[in-house]
């Protein structure tokens, strides 16, 4: 995802990293608080070579990055929205940082459907993770109101109708997990497309979580709800992997 990127003056790198205004930058780098190989800059007009690069601010070391690539373990009410309505948005979760650098969602959760969501402030990354030509599996916890039956799981992945489809909906894969629980693996991102084809089925679903997107797990990053964390490329890679044997 990183591409060579051209030297930048000192105030237009912290700037691009998400630490306020060109002006604000251009004040921390004049009274000292920026070092770049060790070195203490106070000129904001140095020239400097992003590449691999990381600089100290405040006493704290930060790596250069292009773009930022970001998994949240969603918590329940919080809208995937850069301007919610009924609840706070997910981007108030992340540091000031990232509101500077105008990260935003990759696709959506509800605000009551807890677990991993991207975010970023790559254009191209979020277009090509939500376009749906690339057929990347989310996997879905759902706990439902009514006990999960033999017959629920087939007709999930033979495919349920819902009213404003062209043709039915199905699961890849569906595996009861528990007396309440199953687990749903999808292609495609409808509205409301796990609720509304548990009810299709004649069941409710009460509690959902979306747990991996590709070979990308919660449990693989180790997030508890409401924690987040930036994502490397060994992650992104991850997140082109298609189902696997479970």
């Amino acid at each position: 995802m990183t591409k060579s990127s051209p030297k930048l003056t000192l105030d237009r790198l912290l700037q691009s990293q998400g630490f306020g205004t060109r002006k604000w930058c251009r004040s921390l780098i004049a009274d000292g608080e920026v070092k770049v190989n060790g070195e203490v800059v106070t000129d904001y007009r140095a020239s400097v070579d992003p590449a691999g690069l990381s600089f100290e601010l405040f006493g704290e070391v930060w790596p250069y990055r292009e773009h930022v690539y970001i998994a949240l373990n969603k918590p329940a009410n919080f809208e995937c929205s850069r301007k919610p309505s009924h609840h706070p948005g997910v981007l108030t979760l992340l540091s000031e940082q990232c509101a500077w650098r105008d990260v935003q969602p990759v696709g959506r959760l509800d605000h009551d459907t807890t677990g991993l969501l991207l975010m970023s402030d790559d254009g191209a990354f979020i277009h090509a993770q939500t376009s749906p030509r690339r057929h990347v599996p989310k996997i879905y916890l759902a706990t439902t109101q009514e006990p999960v039956t033999q017959a629920l799981i087939s007709e999930l992945l033979a495919g349920v109708q819902l009213h404003d489809e062209p043709a039915p909906l199905r699961a890849l894969v569906c595996r009861k997990v528990g007396d309440y629980q199953c687990e749903i693996v999808l292609e495609q991102g409808k509205y409301h497309q796990v609720k509304r084809m548990l009810a299709a089925a004649g069941n409710h679903c009460s509690f959902l979580q979306r747990t991996a997107i590709g070979g990308l797990t919660l449990d693989e990053l180790g997030l508890a709800e409401g924690e987040w964390c930036y994502l490397d490329q060994r992650h992104l890679e991850l997140l082109a992997v298609g189902l696997t044997t479970r």
